[in-house]
């Protein structure tokens, strides 16, 4: 039992003395890491904290003075060696920091000179002084670039003045060259040298540039039309160009001199692209139909002579007349046609529109602008039939024909027959009487406004028949009219439940034509009553071609 006693002891105090050494082990640890003394367990005396309190200012001292030296050194060699210094000296701060709240030592120690230095003042110091210094060289730049822009500028100076001397030098050389030569030549008028062949130096060279001007053909102008230069002769010199009678959507017209007939022609010369192409071809094969359906030519549709190609031009030769009826009413119906030549043209028209129906086209472009009138103003005939098409190719389209002589089934998106051309018609024969458009709206649904003011509410079993009725018509069939405010200039729409006719053909016709006598007043009541038939709002229930023929208008002679 002794020995097994004393063996315990013994182990008990190898413990103690290993734990002991680790103690003082981890206690020099940390006073290498935190330069502050752990809290010893034995009871040291005031005395010797005291002195170790001395030791370990002096040795904060020094530490404080190189870490001034190292941070001053470290600050003048890099910027980013200052902030990881800075770093390494908050790390070693929070790890002393650490220590002190882990140990048990409860010394007091003075705050060490390292914590005093302000290390913000010195980074505002420093990015101050990069501030200045990158201002600096900026600032050297642009004396640097203003400088070297106004040695270019001189130097583009000298050189436009070096270039105009020398080009003044060429011509004053070339100028006492020229001067030389006359005098040698005036001089010298029966010198021997004259009537020697002299030696020509240049050579011809041929220009094989694309892009050259004078190379390229210069037939068309930009959007297709031919350019059109009086006295061509066109189609192996037979056509001679005259004048230039007008220029359309499809092609421009000219008059030329059939060198072979020598009579006077008309050449409508087509755009240069496919589409016009084709809408010529269509053109030329319905004159053709319609000139062998009129043999003796008593239903006024022009005549087309021959077509042919030039530079790549589709050309109709089309018998030649005087003016369009456009241009006889600004020059002698200002206040409308008198009676006769109103009457007689409205008769002419009527026989066109018969001939189409004949043969079963639509011409779908009615107006002054494609009438023509012979040169003593007694013959009036139809022209340009390039919009025409047969009666069953018509698709609905809220655009066909001008706007000014468009019928409410077009507008509407109705299936359309001949109607359109009559209502077409009686637009131009208001325009003959009166010298004045009958519809001026500047859009369809202006123009259906037009309509209304005339003619009345338009029926509603016509507006189902519609497929463009919704743009104009709500739901409970009133119109929506669309205008401008007068303040704000926006379109708004308006719905119109009651309409109400604001106009009367009859007082129109009277008040442009002024004087007039009794059988001219009479003759203006049918017409009236002509113009009131052929303008019904319902296709189904206008006034046909054959009828409008048999209208006391056209039938009974003018009684003065």
């Amino acid at each position: 039992m002794a020995d097994h006693h004393r063996k315990y002891s013994k182990h008990r105090t190898d413990s103690k003395r290993d734990k002991s050494a680790k103690r003082s082990k981890d206690s020099k640890h940390h006073l290498n890491e935190s330069r502050t003394p752990p809290y010893s367990s034995k009871n040291n005396s005031i005395d010797e904290l005291i002195k170790q309190r001395e030791t370990l200012k002096e040795e904060l001292k020094k530490f404080s003075k190189h870490s001034k030296s190292s941070s001053k050194s470290k600050h003048d060699d890099h910027g980013k060696k200052r902030s990881s210094s800075d770093n390494l000296h908050k790390d070693k701060n929070s790890k002393r920091s650490k220590s002190e709240k882990n140990s048990s030592s409860t010394v007091y120690v003075e705050s060490s000179p390292v914590h005093n230095v302000d290390y913000t003042q010195l980074d505002s110091e420093d990015e101050e002084s990069i501030i200045e210094q990158r201002r600096q060289q900026r600032k050297r730049l642009l004396e640097q670039l203003t400088h070297s822009k106004v040695i270019a500028e001189q130097e583009n100076k000298t050189n436009q003045e070096k270039c105009i001397t020398k080009q003044d030098m060429q011509e004053t050389t070339n100028s006492n060259e020229n001067k030389t030569q006359i005098k040698s030549e005036t001089t010298d008028m029966f010198a021997e040298e004259d009537f020697i062949a002299k030696q020509l130096t240049d050579k011809v060279t041929q220009d094989n540039s694309k892009n050259s001007i004078q190379l390229t053909d210069n037939w068309d102008d930009e959007e297709g039309y031919y350019n059109i230069k009086i006295g061509d002769i066109i189609n192996n010199n037979r056509y001679t160009i005259k004048s230039l009678v007008g220029q359309g959507v499809f092609a421009n017209v000219i008059r030329a001199q059939d060198t072979k007939t020598n009579t006077e022609v008309a050449i409508k010369i087509m755009r240069n692209n496919d589409l016009m192409y084709k809408t010529g071809l269509k053109e030329i094969a319905t004159l053709k139909e319609m000139n062998t359906a009129d043999p003796t030519n008593k239903y006024h549709c022009v005549k087309l002579d021959c077509h042919f190609m030039h530079k790549k031009h589709l050309c109709l030769v089309l018998e030649s007349l005087h003016m369009d009826l456009r241009v006889v009413l600004k020059k002698y119906g200002r206040h409308g046609l008198n009676i006769k030549a109103l009457n007689s043209y409205s008769v002419q028209l009527l026989l066109a529109l018969r001939l189409l129906k004949k043969v079963g086209y639509i011409h779908a472009d009615i107006k002054p602008d494609n009438i023509l009138v012979n040169d003593r103003k007694n013959v009036l005939k139809l022209c340009d039939f390039g919009s025409a098409f047969k009666v069953e190719e018509n698709e609905p389209t809220p655009y066909l024909v001008s706007r000014f002589y468009r019928a409410p089934e077009i507008i509407l998106g109705i299936t359309y027959n001949h109607g359109v051309d009559i209502w077409s018609t009686a637009c131009t024969m208001y325009e003959m009487a009166t010298g004045k458009i009958l519809f001026t709206g500047n859009s369809n649904n202006k123009m259906l406004k037009c309509f209304m003011d005339l003619k009345g509410r338009i029926p509603t079993r016509l507006l189902k028949k519609g497929k463009f009725k919704d743009q104009h018509f709500n739901y409970n069939n009133n119109f929506l009219y669309h205008r401008k405010d007068e303040f704000s200039g926006r379109e708004k729409c308006e719905e119109v439940s009651n309409i109400t006719i604001g106009r009367d053909l009859l007082k129109e016709i009277k008040k442009a034509r002024k004087e007039m006598t009794p059988g001219e007043e009479k003759k203006i009541g049918q017409l009236k009553d002509l113009l009131d038939k052929m303008l019904m709002l319902d296709p189904a229930q206008r006034i046909s071609v054959n009828e409008c023929l048999k209208h006391p208008f056209i039938r009974e002679e003018l009684h003065y």
